[in-house]
């Protein structure tokens, strides 16, 4: 007998992820319009390396948010005791400490880099990108194991 599942939280959150991305995109359009003012001959350069890296994330971000949609539909079965709920509680805590950390090395990273702009495009892109990517992972894969798991 499969468990059943309650994803009322999971869509709320999915759709919350849909507004953030939604706003990512807007600030990815405006902030390139600025840029390619500033660097109008490297600016295209600069989209290149940040697409490049952002490939290199793609991997460890997919890995991520595998885990992180397994714990989140874990977390949605119904009649979970006490000590399961403590072990998912102390799971999402070490991956929101992971994602605030790589949100502080981006802002940090961005706040003091010295005046190259060239770098500073770079870093941006590769921070909204990435967010974007992880965005668009969890939502991805939560989709699919709701599916998997009769919750449509």
């Amino acid at each position: 007998m499969s468990a059943a599942y309650d994803f009322t939280k999971l869509r709320k959150l999915l759709t919350i992820h849909l507004v953030v991305q939604v706003c990512l995109v807007f600030l990815l359009v405006w902030v390139s319009w600025l840029f390619q003012q500033q660097l109008a001959d490297r600016f295209l350069n600069c989209v290149i390396v940040a697409l490049l890296i952002q490939v290199g994330l793609f991997f460890p971000l997919k890995s991520l948010t595998a885990r992180e949609v397994n714990r989140e539909i874990g977390s949605s079965a119904i009649g979970l005791t006490p000590a399961d709920l403590q072990l998912l509680r102390r799971k999402r805590v070490i991956a929101d400490i992971i994602k605030s950390s790589v949100f502080l090395f981006f802002l940090i990273f961005i706040y003091r880099l010295p005046g190259k702009p060239v770098i500073l495009v770079i870093a941006f892109f590769t921070f909204i990108l990435t967010c974007l990517s992880y965005f668009q992972c969890f939502n991805f894969w939560a989709r699919r194991e709701m599916e998997a798991r009769g919750g449509k």
